[in-house]
């Protein structure tokens, strides 16, 4: 099985771990507050990120061809911003507890980073080249 490690250093492969770090302390400060439905989707995507970097790290993309996976990474990308700045916005103006409003302001940090992804990855894959 090949690695490749160049893509940790490209833009992408930041990106990602941005996101999954973001995502991380997103989820531990929603795990502080003990608000489960916060929590979930945090996980979730955290573990959506992680098996798309492992994807990209081990090239299973090309391997696995049946899959566009470019397009697949852009539509995880604008789904989860758009979830995220709902979640998050939500988690902030109804904040109990300081750990949901901190993850609600990291959540929101995540969103951005979701959407400079979303971005970089439509502008590769367009189809006017």
């Amino acid at each position: 099985m090949e690695v490749d490690t160049a893509f940790i250093k490209s833009k992408r492969g930041i990106l990602k771990v941005a996101e999954m770090v973001t995502l991380l302390v997103a989820f531990v400060c929603f795990a502080v507050a003990s608000t489960p439905k916060y929590i979930a989707a945090t996980v979730l995507e955290f573990l959506i990120t992680a098996l798309l970097v492992l994807l990209y790290i081990f090239k299973l993309n090309k391997r696995l061809t049946f899959f566009f996976w470019p397009l697949i990474d852009v539509l995880n990308s604008v789904f989860a911003a758009v979830y995220f700045i709902i979640l998050s916005l939500l988690a902030v103006s109804t904040y109990t507890a300081t750990g949901t409003l901190v993850g609600g302001i990291f959540g929101l940090i995540s969103a951005v980073v979701l959407c400079v992804d979303s971005y970089l990855l439509f502008r590769n894959i367009t189809l006017n080249r």
